[in-house]
């Protein structure tokens, strides 16, 4: 605790004493506090505890800050952040602080999203504070899971159809193309959804292998003795299937 105050009173400071720090507000720092949570999820995927360590003292700051932009105008503290959760929590978790039983972790996050609804200040509807900003990929899995939470538990998207249809689409149709694009997209956040599958998550780690190879396939191509540009196009498919293959 005593690290932890060192750490508030280092945030006061800073607002008071640093300009880039009393110039900023919520809207302002936000996007910094989305880099720092995309940082720590990178952190964490990796099995990387020294960045992890990092990582969670960045995204801690920007709570310590944007908790004292609330104290600034008299609508809250670090203090009652930490009491609102604290309560949020118990009141959410009535299986370990009451007496309501469950025997699976799907019954855990049916239970949340029911309880939620009868809360105070909740938006109404199945859809209800669903915020439309996230990422494509989690804003697809979260609008599924309410439907799936609300009593709506269709049979799994044809994934493959929908890579059929994909298939079929032409530029020539680009409504038709931006649509089957969207709903192989769905079909797969939805089979990423049902398989306790992250699928930001997925896909970041997808890209990145393939960013791997290519870059390991630019490698076995310059130790070849030629620079990727001068490649040829089958020259340049052969470094990198070397590379997947490695």
């Amino acid at each position: 605790m005593d690290a932890v105050d060192r750490l508030d009173a280092l945030t006061r400071r800073l607002r008071v004493e640093c300009p880039w720090d009393r110039e900023q507000d919520e809207r302002t720092i936000v996007p910094h506090t989305v880099e720092e949570a995309y940082e720590l999820a990178d952190a964490a995927m990796a099995g990387d505890d020294a960045k992890l360590l990092d990582e969670l003292g960045d995204v801690l700051f920007q709570v310590h800050f944007l908790s004292l932009l609330l104290e600034e105008r008299g609508a809250g503290s670090l203090e009652q952040v930490a009491q609102h959760v604290h309560d949020k929590l118990v009141h959410r978790h009535p299986h370990v602080f009451s007496d309501a039983e469950v025997s699976s972790a799907g019954e855990v996050l049916a239970n949340w999203d029911e309880i939620k609804k009868g809360e105070a200040g909740r938006e109404p509807g199945i859809f209800g504070e669903v915020p439309e900003n996230l990422p494509a990929p989690l804003y697809a899995r979260k609008v599924q899971r309410r439907a799936r939470t609300s009593g709506l538990e269709s049979e799994p998207e044809p994934v493959v159809a929908s890579a059929q249809a994909l298939e079929a689409a032409t530029r020539e149709d680009a409504a038709a193309a931006f649509t089957a694009v969207g709903d192989a997209l769905f079909a797969a956040v939805d089979a990423a959804r049902r398989l306790h599958v992250d699928p930001e998550l997925a896909l970041r780690a997808a890209a990145g292998r393939f960013r791997g190879r290519v870059d390991a396939a630019e490698r076995l191509g310059e130790d070849a003795g030629s620079a990727w540009d001068d490649l040829t196009p089958h020259q340049r498919r052969k470094f990198y299937a070397q590379a997947r293959e490695a």
